[in-house]
């Protein structure tokens, strides 16, 4: 059991060791920021410092996948039950009670997952980018939301999106279709290519189809904050719009003009601004 003032730097479950960044005032309340692929905890490096100086202790870890003890290789060690059980566990190794829970992409779902199945451990949640599942399931079948995940499906191939992504031209070329900076790509393409991370990071859609979505556990009633941007090429406004019918708690939903899927790398500011608004609420 950790106390406030411990840096927590890794911790353990199943078997398992994760990495973790934890920065910030070390009595300040906690923010634990959740990444999604194909990054790791440096998405988080231009906001981090903004909450900063607010006040806030951040604790971002390198998820299921990514963390080089964290990388089993089956795709069912993937499953949505095992990764917010991942960050359950962080949350208690901080041992400081409730916190403030961020994801972006697939980080934004597990937050849901975890808001849903464990609000005893939050004060509130903020989803970037990704809608409620359930939402964004409906959205899949009612809007263009699968012609824009058409990826999710490439993705089910054995060794080929491996090979693709791990190819510096066609990864780069893949990632800054999406809006991504080259620069990013290199970054986060660059890192994916230690033994198992690609796969690892991969098996988290290889694993979507394993967990059976339970409308009666999935409703959230934390207050909640979505943030999604009109620039986003991989999620569009749809499940965002049906997003509210599963949220019971106190709800705020925001948009960013102009910006792409990557909010934390593309606007920390505006963001920074909606979380401050948001845990002061």
């Amino acid at each position: 059991m950790t106390t406030p003032a411990d840096r927590l730097t890794s911790y353990s479950r199943s078997g398992l060791t994760f990495d973790v960044r934890d920065e910030g005032p070390a009595d300040g309340p906690v923010v634990v920021l959740l990444h999604g692929f194909p990054q790791d905890s440096r998405s988080w490096d231009h906001l981090a410092p903004l909450l900063h100086a607010r006040g806030f202790r951040t604790v971002a870890p390198d998820q299921r996948g990514y963390s080089p003890g964290a990388r089993p290789k089956a795709r069912w060690a993937y499953r949505g039950s095992e990764l917010a059980a991942d960050t359950v566990a962080l949350i208690d190794a901080l041992g400081v009670g409730k916190v403030h829970l961020v994801g972006h992409d697939w980080g934004a779902a597990v937050a849901w997952q975890v808001a849903a199945e464990r609000p005893d451990l939050l004060d509130t949640v903020t989803t970037v980018s990704v809608p409620h599942p359930l939402a964004f399931i409906k959205a899949m079948v009612t809007s263009t939301q699968g012609l824009k995940s058409w990826y999710m499906g490439a993705f089910q191939l054995p060794f080929v999106p491996e090979k693709i992504l791990a190819s510096t031209s066609l990864g780069e070329k893949f990632l800054v279709s999406s809006g991504q900076t080259p620069e990013n790509a290199r970054r986060d393409l660059n890192a994916m290519l230690a033994p198992g991370r690609l796969r690892g990071g991969l098996n988290w859609y290889r694993a979507m189809w394993m967990t059976k979505p339970n409308p009666a556990a999935a409703r959230v009633t934390v207050p909640t904050l979505h943030v999604w941007s009109d620039g986003d090429a991989a999620i569009g406004p749809k499940g965002s719009a049906l997003t509210p019918a599963f949220v019971d708690g106190p709800y705020r939903f925001e948009v960013l003009r102009g910006v792409s899927h990557w909010i934390p790398d593309e606007a920390p500011t505006e963001l920074d601004r909606l979380l401050g608004e948001h845990f002061s609420s």
